[in-house]
């Protein structure tokens, strides 16, 4: 009687032993922090606009230079404005805002494999692969990475955004693959690891369908971090004149006109919509960055 008393105490498909999923304490971080919880559906919903609103953009006709609507006020014309050469603020808004993103998810995802599949192959096998490796890492981790960035954008002739991502992205995988390379190496030494080895099971099936599952946690707190990150990489090289090409809108071009101290006094609508944007991208993502770690320190608690 006292077994089926507590079993019906239970909610309905768990039992008294089995520990929470990782996406049910997920989601228990995100009930508890309101904040974060906005943060997420308000930056998929931005997003999701931003992406289908651009679809309907042509750039070619927004980025035509009109003297006439030289630094033209917010009105019926446009919406928020115009700059100095008369082309729309919003659409270069909308625009330079899918660049950024586009670009931040790519480098997310090229340096996010790159790192991963090193940190996991150096923490597991050790040995001269992991020296080897390591030495690589440790030269990269030493050279200023923005300024070598700035050098090869600088001498690349008519790069676009894939050889800028590519630029980018050849520079900052070794931050991630020495953190899932430490990690690795702790979770390397473990009984379910060493019981595989014990059976026969091949390093492949051991590296990416035992072991990085339980890294999941780990690397999903720092891919997002990074995505913040790599946000803040693009719109500050574009603000500093080393970003896209200007002929592509993007978020820190944008910004970057605040350098005038008369367009910064007078000219609000030209910078000031690309500055708020940035800022709630970052912390959108910071927040929800944060939420995931709770998350996976929690998950991590209860095994």
């Amino acid at each position: 009687m006292k077994d089926k008393k507590k079993d019906a105490i239970l909610e309905p498909g768990l039992s008294a032993s089995s520990p929470p999923t990782g996406f049910q304490v997920i989601a228990r971080e995100f009930k508890k922090d309101k904040l974060a919880m906005f943060s997420l559906f308000a930056l998929v919903i931005l997003i999701l606009t931003i992406y289908i609103w651009s679809s309907m953009i042509d750039q070619q006709e927004m980025m035509r230079v009109s003297l006439r609507d030289k630094f033209a006020p917010p009105g019926d014309k446009f919406f928020l404005g115009a700059d100095q050469g008369g082309r729309d603020i919003l659409g270069q808004l909308i625009i330079g805002a899918r660049n950024s993103l586009t670009i931040a998810i790519a480098i997310t995802v090229i340096t996010g494999i790159i790192g991963v599949f090193i940190g996991l192959v150096t923490g597991y096998f050790g040995g001269w692969i992991d020296n080897i490796f390591m030495r690589i890492i440790d030269f990269f981790i030493t050279i200023p990475s923005l300024m070598i960035i700035i050098v090869f954008v600088t001498i690349v002739p008519k790069y676009n955004i894939p050889i800028f991502i590519l630029i980018v992205s050849i520079f900052l995988w070794p931050g991630i693959a020495r953190l899932v390379r430490s990690k690795a190496l702790s979770e390397g030494s473990r009984d379910y690891i060493n019981a595989s080895k014990t059976m026969g099971t091949g390093d492949g099936v051991i590296i990416f369908k035992k072991m990085m599952p339980n890294l999941s946690s780990i690397l999903i707190v720092e891919l997002t971090l990074n995505f913040a990150g790599n946000v803040g990489i693009e719109t500050g090289l574009s603000f500093l004149g080393f970003g896209l090409p200007p002929s592509t809108p993007s978020l820190g071009t944008l910004v970057s006109y605040a350098t005038n101290p008369i367009v910064l006094s007078e000219k609000w609508w030209v910078w000031l919509p690309a500055s708020l944007l940035i800022l709630f991208l970052m912390l959108a993502i910071n927040y929800i960055g944060q939420a995931i770690r709770r998350s996976a320190d929690a998950k991590q608690r209860l095994g």
